[in-house]
């Protein structure tokens, strides 16, 4: 167990010292570091609690999923219908919790019924479905046809607009430019954003706040917007700037904001005023050019979230597949406006039912209370070491410090957020890193009681304690991975440092160390063991 060979040796001290040198970044201000290659500029990220920032906790409006289910249901039971040239009275009407459908002839009820069980599909899709239907259709008597949408089918729908939501969040937060966010789910219809360095939410809850529907109809110019009725096809929108001028605008949407494939705010060359420039996919390109084409001399209008933004007449076909936005925008309005366009349309609205701000002064008073109690700790370690076993306390301590500095070397090649509970993870690792040499050095003690040498104890020590300290950092490590599994936030960033803490130990307490004690005992060739 004590002897290595010289590739061995020099593979373990230059793993250690690459390891710590990932750590080197934090020293030098963050100006200075983004000067250097990109490999070498992985460092830690201050978490909320260390260096302030914005908490925003938003909650999905659970009543329009239920809503844009049930419209879908709807939709895809007339078509059904239609298709099948099955005639039904009054229309598909959406009831609390279902949608009725009135048969006009009770021989076509059991043709309705078959063609209307084809609207339901399996929870979950086809993988991994459990073989229940998301709609229930069943005759009511009466030409009366109920479909109900079953409550797992609305969890399952709430569990995708979520999932969706923190995707298209987490797009429009990052085009802000932030450091590190956290975005995550909590509960059944909220989402936690966290925003590190962030002191003003306004501009963030604004970003966040709006759907970003975006949609290309046109206008429809057989109306006057001042008429009292409006046609069955088209509704009335209001402009987005003020003052609100009203539009008459055709329901059908030519083509939608998911159809963009890019937005970039800009200045039209010609007045220098701040516009919006779009481009389609190739499917909207398609779209957007048979559109304008169908319709020159016509006024199209660009609706974001049911309001016209602009409202330009078509002069010629638009066959490019891009085009631009214009309508008195400042330039931070027509930034907002790329970033929404970019990052895409949220599936249903978010409201924010809690907001806190963490200011830098409580951030650094986090990261001075966390760093005295790790000097304190640490001091009490080594001092205890040194008192108790000697030159072989400094053997420890010296590993100790190694495995700290690769703790930090791995969070920073990991870019790891660093937050208060994660000091504490590094603490106790310190306390973990000390408890793997002491089951070394007691075996070594038992032994040397046993009568063997000096050499032959200090081998046996360190073989028989092995299995000891594999045993106890395995299961420490497993308790770190369900914290990991099951906690947000604070909770992961402790696992985490507990975890690469656990990875450093075994190989610091017992490789490193190891090495070190077989180095002296190649110099000293001791008699006795100071321990």
């Amino acid at each position: 167990m004590l002897y290595f060979t010289r590739w061995r040796a020099l593979g373990i001290i230059l793993t250690a010292l690459v390891v710590c040198l990932c750590a080197v970044p934090n020293f030098f201000p963050e100006a200075q570091v983004k000067t250097w290659p990109a490999w070498a500029q992985r460092r830690l990220v201050l978490g909320l609690d260390l260096q302030g920032g914005s908490y925003l906790l938003l909650e999905v409006d659970a009543n329009y999923v239920k809503k844009d289910k049930l419209e879908q249901v709807r939709d895809e039971a007339r078509k059904a219908l239609r298709d099948a040239r099955i005639q039904f009275t009054g229309g598909v009407q959406i009831r609390n919790d279902g949608v009725d459908a009135r048969i006009t002839k009770e021989a076509d009820v059991p043709a309705a019924l078959t063609r209307l069980r084809e609207v339901a599909q399996p929870i979950g899709g086809l993988l991994g479905s459990s073989g229940q239907r998301d709609v229930d259709v069943t005759d009511a008597g009466g030409g009366l046809i109920r479909l109900t949408v079953s409550q797992p089918a609305m969890i399952e729908r709430m569990r995708k607009t979520i999932e969706q939501s923190i995707q298209i969040v987490e797009r429009r937060v990052n085009e802000l430019g932030t450091v590190e966010p956290l975005i995550q789910r909590q509960g059944t219809d909220r989402i936690l954003v966290q925003v590190p360095g962030l002191q003003d939410p306004t501009h963030l809850k604004e970003l966040l706040g709006k759907t970003a529907k975006m949609e290309f109809r046109m206008v429809d110019t057989t109306a006057s917007p001042d008429q009292a009725t409006v046609p069955a096809d088209s509704e009335r929108l209001v402009s987005a700037s003020p003052p609100p001028v009203p539009y008459i605008v055709k329901k059908q949407v030519l083509v939608s904001g998911s159809e963009l494939s890019d937005a970039q705010p800009g200045f039209d060359q010609r007045t220098g005023e701040a516009i919006v420039s779009f481009k389609f996919n190739t499917s909207g390109a398609r779209k957007f050019a048979q559109a304008t084409a169908d319709n020159v001399g016509q006024p199209f209008a660009i609706v974001l979230d049911n309001k016209v933004i602009s409202a330009p007449v078509i002069r010629e076909p638009i066959t490019g597949g891009q085009g631009q936005i214009s309508g008195s925008f400042t330039v931070q309005s027509a930034n907002d406006l790329a970033i929404l366009m970019r990052a895409g349309a949220l599936p249903a609205p978010l409201t924010v039912v809690e907001e806190r701000t963490v200011g830098p002064g409580l951030g650094q008073d986090s990261i001075e209370k966390g760093e005295l109690a790790a000097y304190v700790g640490s001091i009490l370690v080594i001092v205890f070491m040194l008192i108790t076993y000697r030159l072989f306390g400094v053997f420890a301590n010296i590993a100790v410090a190694i495995n700290v500095a690769m703790i930090f070397g791995l969070l920073s090649l990991l870019n790891a957020t660093l937050t208060l509970p994660g000091i504490a993870g590094i603490v106790l690792t310190v306390g973990i890193a000390v408890d793997s040499n002491v089951l070394i050095y007691e075996r070594i003690r038992e032994e040397l009681r046993g009568g063997r040498n000096a050499i032959s104890a200090i081998d046996a020590g360190f073989k028989r304690a092995l299995a000891t300290i594999l045993d106890s950092n395995i299961t420490t490590f497993i308790a770190a991975a369900v914290l990991f599994y099951i906690g947000t936030g604070p909770v992961r960033g402790f696992a985490v440092t507990l975890g690469i803490g656990i990875i450093t130990t075994v190989f610091t307490a017992f490789t490193l160390t190891r090495l070190i004690v077989a180095a002296w005992v190649r110099w000293k060739r001791p008699q006795t063991v100071p321990i």
